[in-house]
């Protein structure tokens, strides 16, 4: 690819988990050179491949495609083309942030009964993850070929070299996958009468051993998806790509209803995004079914709650407001969110201030709340439900990705991608792992009163999903941050507490990623135990929680801010593989 802007001397760092003013520097450089973009994914070879689109020309988009195909290479476990995502984009001519919804679809197949056998029984949870039921339609080549259209500038196929290279010529397993691999081994399908091996093959050397650290793996038939996609990514979604997924997700034992015709009628979907206000800065996530909405409900509640104080991250009741806030939002996320194409969802209730108010009116400095339950949105809009919607009993996995990108021209990509769960449902088709992105639904389709689930399952229904990228305006519009992270249901709690960290107590974005992760969805409060000072834990004990001291929480959050002077300090997860890629140029 040719470099098009030849006024421009680049010069590229990646630096693992660590801010842009931890950059090395040279004495000798006649000028100091000037970032004019980031790339910080989970994963230093997807941040070297967006960094080789944004050296050749290309925008924050172009960057975005090449960084997915690659982790769907070099990241197996957590996201890829046989799964979706969601993707918010800033646009720093019209200074408007739109939304891509890539997230998979139901089949036409799929019933209530979807997760239970024969006998009415319920299926095991990891039985109906690790299987072609939980197969729904992917995504992420539709989002990504339609936010390419809106916001590409280089030629689409151009996009692919990258991962195109390292699927052909090899890659270096990382450490994060070799542990991904021994974490899951008891799960591989290692005999046809189990299931599909061609993913424990994949993974395996032929003795059977796990793929080592460094081991350089290739996977030709990537490769050759990649080459198809790049000539036209409509066949994705009819021939033989999509023959094989059909095939992959309907092989028995345990397979799926995924059919040929369930792929070719997806569709991505672009939509605005939902925006909020925090402080004095504009808010922008995805819309339904993401729960970025309850990102926006934690921050605007901590708008009306009592304030923060002074000392920040310091102080230990400033926590306690963060995970009163988090309970709150997560009683409602809980009751009401889900894909809005199928079921009535209070939106403008969630989001109206009236209800924020309220909402906010369950936190006290003096304790922890004993009774915090789903509020009455409806009460503060118009449309009404059209049935009252049962408690969710939706389970959880953590096999997702994101990543941030900004361009030379102040564009801004935030995108968390995923295939759901650890390697997805151990089921691969054209040399990538399928999704098991049905178990998003829930396992009930009514709760014990007999009420109707708003996020069970449905034929063409998209699945809940806690995907929250967020895009940050200041209060001219113009592009101020990027951050998300993956985690499943624990993504509201990472990136509300990394904006915090960032907007309200005043770290830099590697400081606030490096903050303890805290999880508060009931009474029980979960935080990391290495990370939070002990007097922070013990503040939580006395304000009246159930403090589950964990020994880690594997976010992968990623974020870039853009300072005053234009400076873009970055920040990375170091729970995970992350990297903060800086493009450098100097006239």
């Amino acid at each position: 690819m040719k470099l098009t802007n030849k006024l421009f001397l680049i010069f590229t760092f990646i630096v693992f988990g660590c801010s842009e003013a931890e950059m090395p520097s040279n004495d000798n450089e006649i000028s100091t050179p000037k970032a004019i973009g980031m790339v910080v994914t989970a994963n230093p070879v997807a941040t070297e491949a967006g960094l080789e689109i944004l050296r050749a020309g290309g925008s924050a988009m172009d960057a975005a495609v090449a960084v997915e195909a690659t982790l769907s290479l070099v990241e197996p476990q957590s996201s890829g083309f046989g799964g979706g995502g969601f993707m918010v984009h800033y646009d720093a001519d019209t200074k408007k942030v739109e939304y891509y919804n890539g997230r998979e679809k139901a089949p036409s197949g799929a019933t209530k009964e979807l997760f239970f056998d024969e006998n009415g029984v319920r299926l095991p949870f990891l039985k109906a993850k690790n299987s072609g039921m939980s197969i729904g339609a992917p995504g992420a080549v539709a989002l990504l070929n339609l936010a390419h259209q809106d916001h590409g500038k280089l030629a689409w196929k151009e996009l692919f070299a990258p991962a195109l290279r390292h699927s052909t010529d090899g890659f270096a397993v990382s450490p994060r996958m070799h542990n991904s691999i021994i974490a899951y081994e008891k799960n591989f399908y290692k005999t046809t009468d189990q299931g599909p091996t061609e993913l424990y093959n994949y993974l395996h050397l032929e003795d059977g051993s796990p793929l080592l650290a460094g081991h350089i793996l290739k996977n030709p038939a990537y490769a050759e998806t990649l080459k198809i996609v790049a000539n036209d990514p409509a066949d994705f979604y009819r021939g033989d790509i999509a023959q094989s997924i059909a095939s992959a997700a309907q092989q028995m034992p345990n397979g799926g209803t995924l059919s040929v015709d369930d792929i070719a009628n997806y569709n991505a979907v672009k939509r605005d995004a939902y925006c909020s206000k925090y402080r004095n800065t504009t808010l922008c996530g995805s819309a339904l079914p993401s729960s970025w909405v309850s990102v926006s409900m934690v921050m605007s509640i901590l708008n009306e709650a009592p304030q923060f104080s002074d000392a920040g991250a310091d102080d230990p009741q400033n926590w306690t407001l963060l995970a009163e806030a988090l309970r709150i939002t997560y009683a409602d996320n809980n009751q009401f969110i889900a894909d809005d194409e199928f079921v009535d969802v209070p939106i403008k209730g969630l989001m109206s201030e009236a209800y924020i108010k309220e909402r906010a009116k369950l936190i006290s400095r003096e304790g922890a709340n004993d009774n915090i339950q789903s509020g009455n949105p409806w009460a503060y809009q118009d449309q009404q439900a059209s049935l009252d919607y049962g408690k969710d009993a939706t389970l959880d996995t953590h096999g997702t990705t994101h990543f941030v990108i900004v361009d030379a021209a102040g564009n801004a990509v935030s995108m968390t991608a995923t295939v759901e769960g650890y390697f997805g449902s151990l089921r691969m088709a054209g040399g990538m792992i399928l999704n098991n992105q049905l178990t998003d639904f829930s396992f009930e389709y009514e709760d014990a009163d007999g009420n109707p689930i708003a996020n069970a399952v449905a034929p063409g229904k998209r699945p809940r999903s806690s995907m929250a990228p967020t895009i940050v305006l200041d209060a001219d519009d113009n592009f101020l941050m990027a951050v998300g992270s993956p985690g499943g249901r624990n993504i509201i709690s990472y990136v509300a507490k990394t904006v915090v960290g960032i907007m309200s107590w005043g770290l830099s974005p590697q400081e606030a990623i490096d903050l303890p992760n805290m999880v508060a969805k009931t009474e029980q409060v979960r935080i990391e135990r290495h990370r939070a000072k002990p007097e922070i834990i013990q503040a939580l004990r006395d304000f009246g929680y159930d403090v589950f001291e964990s020994e880690g929480e594997i976010s992968g959050l990623s974020a870039v801010l853009k300072l005053p002077d234009g400076t873009l300090p970055g920040g990375a997860g170091p729970r995970r593989e992350g990297s903060v890629g800086i493009l450098y140029s100097s006239e």
